[in-house]
């Protein structure tokens, strides 16, 4: 079983110790656990706790994921290809990366960019007549599950025959969802239901993880019996202070309320992805209505002094595989006076249970925040205006043609017409690519955050290049910073960046194409629809009052060193 042990300052302690007292003498964990919606806002949040006893019929209902991982491994598959986005994606994700390839089962792949070149090199990696497909929906009406589901089908009939395409498809959605009547349809192998009352981003321990895992030859039953320990611990019988959920969730949410709502994601490198399934759950769970949580995963540590007084430290570990160099900059924090709370979990199979004890830290924290944890307005706000840019397309062949505010040296910029202003006025007489980038990041103050949010193949040498602009930032600024691919961060912290608190400075990244593959039954591309969701995603930051700048690159490559050369230029 996994333990946490927090270091916090007095003034933070003294809080989170009312805070216990609170939920403790008013029975909040009995009212979350018996579904009561006015412990947040009194909305439709018991319709979505259907997490909280998924483990259990999971445990209670073994045979069809015994059954499924034998059947991928008779029928010979040496590859799956999970298709998917955001809640559907991520675990699987994580999975993929923590325990790698197993002796005997096939190797698991996880789509989640609509990034031409992204597709082409998953479709290179694999053989497509020895591949399992699983397209993952929750609604079934994703746009990216959608078209990739459609691009591959064409792909795999091309490889085995029209007959045979369905054989090498499973589908995971929920009940009486458009893709589970394409699936029929479309006679495909397996189509494995949701939990209608299970949000995506709590769905790791249904079967939108638990089906990837099987297939991957994860023993189920061991992640899952460690996920029910969690459960029973995080109940109602155990006091606050003795329910691991409940503690880290009153921490994290007290923290918030006082300020520090910067929660910097360490792990150990056995299980280095965590952080990107955490990063989803924090931000598309607390942050909307001008509150919540901003997780940052991926950042380098640094010294004590770099950091400010917004942040909580989350180092997440497994017993076996701790870096002392990590260790040792987190005993510095911790000497510092920085909140530092330390989670130690057996192996990797204690995954199960950290899982759980996140979504109920979530859920609590949410509740003392003040909002809905279980929402997500604003990305469905970027959704619309991702799916009218695509009929736009649909229609007039062309998506509606955008003025850049400046080109130099082959790079332009692009952005709103307030922040346009305030960044002429800010430049001043230097309307040069290094001019307009400092003025950009001139607006980050104390307690911002700085978010590079990358349009690009999500590559090693692309995601070096951003995090390099990230740090050089966060050095020179002092301020949490955060690097997303898109569009996956969409479907995650996309809905903090544009419903949470307005502390984000935001730098888009977008390129010219290289590349492009048509999406079968579309007008559209690949790289139009990507160019759809990147224009759709400024849309609401600029419509929600966030100061957004968008970089478009010719050549990926060379605009990348270009624009890393103007950011030190400009940070000088």
């Amino acid at each position: 079983m996994s333990r946490l042990k927090s270091s916090l300052p007095e003034s933070l302690a003294a809080a989170v110790k009312t805070a216990m007292n609170d939920w403790q003498s008013g029975g909040k964990m009995q009212r979350l656990w018996q579904r009561d919606a006015t412990l947040w806002t009194g909305d439709d949040e018991a319709n979505w706790l259907g997490w909280l006893d998924i483990t259990e019929y999971q445990i209670a209902h073994p045979i069809e994921l015994r059954n499924l991982a034998k059947e991928v491994w008779s029928a010979g598959f040496k590859d799956v290809l999970l298709l998917g986005m955001g809640g559907s994606s991520l675990c699987p994700e994580v999975l993929r990366k923590t325990f790698g390839r197993i002796a005997g089962y096939p190797d698991l792949h996880v789509l989640d960019s609509t990034d031409p070149a992204q597709v082409k090199v998953f479709e290179n990696k694999i053989d497509i007549a020895r591949t399992l497909f699983i397209v993952s929906s929750k609604s079934g009406s994703t746009l990216e599950p959608n078209i990739f589901r459609q691009y591959f089908f064409e792909r795999t009939k091309q490889a085995v025959g029209a007959d045979k395409a369905g054989s090498h498809f499973i589908a995971i959605t929920d009940p009486g969802s458009k893709m589970q009547q394409v699936a029929e349809g479309d006679r495909f192998r397996h189509v494995f239901l949701g939990r209608p009352s299970i949000g995506g981003r709590y769905s790791a321990l249904s079967n939108f993880g638990m089906v990837p895992a099987a297939v991957i030859g994860v023993d189920t039953k061991k992640f899952l019996d460690r996920a029910q320990e969690m459960v029973q611990t995080c109940g109602t019988s155990a006091s606050i202070e003795g329910n691991p959920g409940a503690v880290l969730g009153i921490i994290l949410g007290t923290a918030a309320r006082a300020g520090r709502d910067k929660v910097t994601i360490i792990t150990s490198p056995d299980i280095s992805d965590l952080g990107a399934w955490l990063e989803q759950l924090l931000a598309e769970s607390t942050g909307k209505v001008g509150k919540g949580i901003i997780p940052v995963d991926r950042e380098e540590l640094a010294a004590p002094g770099v950091y400010g007084d917004d942040r909580v430290f989350a180092y997440v570990h497994t017993e076996h595989a701790t870096d002392l160099a990590v260790e040792a900059k987190v005993d510095a924090l911790e000497k510092a006076g920085h909140p530092i709370v330390r989670i130690s979990m057996a192996d990797v199979y204690d995954l199960g249970a950290e899982f759980f004890r996140w979504e109920i830290a979530t859920a609590v924290a949410g509740s003392i925040i003040g909002i809905n944890a279980f929402n997500q307005p604003d990305v469905e706000a970027s959704k619309i205006a991702t799916r009218n840019l695509t009929s736009e397309y649909e229609k007039n062949g062309c998506l509606p043609v955008e003025e850049p505010v400046l080109e130099d040296d082959g790079i332009k910029l692009f952005t709103d017409e307030k922040n346009a202003a305030d960044l002429a006025r800010e430049a001043g007489k230097d309307k040069s690519l290094a001019g307009y980038l400092k003025a950009h990041l001139n607006r980050i103050h104390p307690h911002d955050y700085f978010a590079v949010l990358g349009y690009i193949q999500m590559n090693a040498e692309h995601e070096k290049a951003l995090q390099t602009i990230r740090h050089a930032a966060r050095e020179k600024k002092r301020v949490a910073t955060c690097l997303g691919f898109g569009p996956r961060f969409l479907h995650s912290t996309g809905q903090a960046y544009k419903g949470g608190p307005n502390s984000g400075v935001f730098l888009q990244v977008t390129c010219d194409d290289a590349l492009e593959l048509p999406v079968p039954q579309q007008k559209y591309t690949f790289g139009v629809v990507k160019a759809a969701q990147a224009r759709g995603d400024f849309q609401v930051l600029a419509e929600r009052g966030r100061r957004a700048l968008r970089v478009h690159l010719g050549d990926v490559d060379a605009g990348l060193h270009k624009l890393t050369a103007a950011i030190q230029a400009a940070l000088r």
